[in-house]
């Protein structure tokens, strides 16, 4: 067990992107609004300040939001150890472009402002 996991409450990951894709759905606060102009799925943990795009287990950028690629130390696996699911409470997903991270609510406006995509 995590240091966190016993002192922090943990988000399961199956819920919270399922819930946010379909939230964000036909905006530019999902990967296949934005992906084609600029911005890769990626996770910021609000207590560190610390962000990491989104990747593969084996290290390869991906096109959607992944826990496999994160760190440890921000994820808890089930009792075989291979699959997370759960994330620490501060990380929050969103998006990286240029140097800086977005929430799915800023790269949504960010585009509907520009006037790719819908706003949320």
């Amino acid at each position: 067990m995590k240091d966190w996991e016993a002192t922090s409450p943990v988000r399961e990951h199956d819920d919270v992107l399922a819930r946010e894709n379909r939230e964000y759905r036909g905006t530019g606060g999902v990967s296949e609004m934005n992906g084609a102009y600029g911005f890769m799925p990626a996770f910021c943990d609000l207590d560190t300040g610390d962000v990491y795009v989104s990747c593969y287990a084996d290290g390869r950028p991906a096109p959607v939001h992944l826990y496999e690629g994160l760190p440890s130390a921000l994820v808890a696996h089930d009792d075989v150890g291979e699959k997370p699911k759960a994330l620490k409470s501060s990380v929050v997903a969103g998006f990286v472009r240029g140097q800086r991270f977005y929430t799915r609510d800023e790269a949504a406006r960010e585009l509907a402002a520009a006037g790719i995509a819908g706003g949320c």
